[in-house]
This record gives structure tokens, C-alpha cells and sequence, in this order.
């Protein structure tokens, strides 16, 4: 099925680079959705089992989250630049 639709793309010039940009934006967005998830669970079984520490983990948990994110919007940046410039 991705064959097809590589195959599509390439016949109505959109280009193979943007379909790519496309793709990986996409992939990015997944990926510190699901990583920033998994950060939240991680962070709430922690505290449910240490309550007293929670504060500590809160704070290590928004660090943690911020960081993921800046690296899924320097990647959807850089897929948004391909997409623009080709």
C-alpha cells in the first residue's frame, strides 16, 4: 500500500521530499505524543507509590516532558522546511 501511494506521488509530481517531510512531521508528533504519555504514567505510578516525594517527580516529570517536546518541534520544523523549499 505505501508502494501505491509512493508510486501516486511521484506520478502527479508532488515529489518524493514532500511526501517524506509529510510523513515524517507525522511520525514526530506520534512519537512525543506517546513519549509524553508514557512520562505522565511513569510519573503517576511514582508518586502513587512514594506520595511524599511528589513534588520532586512533578518537577522532573515537567522537565522530562519539555524536553520531548522541543525535540518533536524542532523535527516537525525541519520536516515543515523540506516541505516548503522543495
Amino acid at each position: 500500500m505505501l508502494l501505491t501511494v509512493l508510486l501516486q506521488a511521484a506520478a502527479a509530481a508532488v515529489g518524493i521530499s514532500k511526501l517524506g517531510a509529510a510523513v515524517g512531521a507525522g511520525l514526530a508528533v506520534i512519537g512525543a505524543g506517546l513519549g509524553i504519555g508514557r512520562i505522565g504514567g511513569s510519573a503517576m505510578e511514582a508518586i502513587g507509590r512514594q506520595p511524599e516525594a511528589a513534588g520532586e517527580i512533578r518537577t522532573n516529570m515537567i522537565l522530562a516532558a519539555a524536553l520531548v517536546e522541543g525535540v518533536a518541534l524542532l523535527a516537525v520544523i525541519v520536516c515543515l522546511l523540506v516541505f516548503l523549499l522543495n
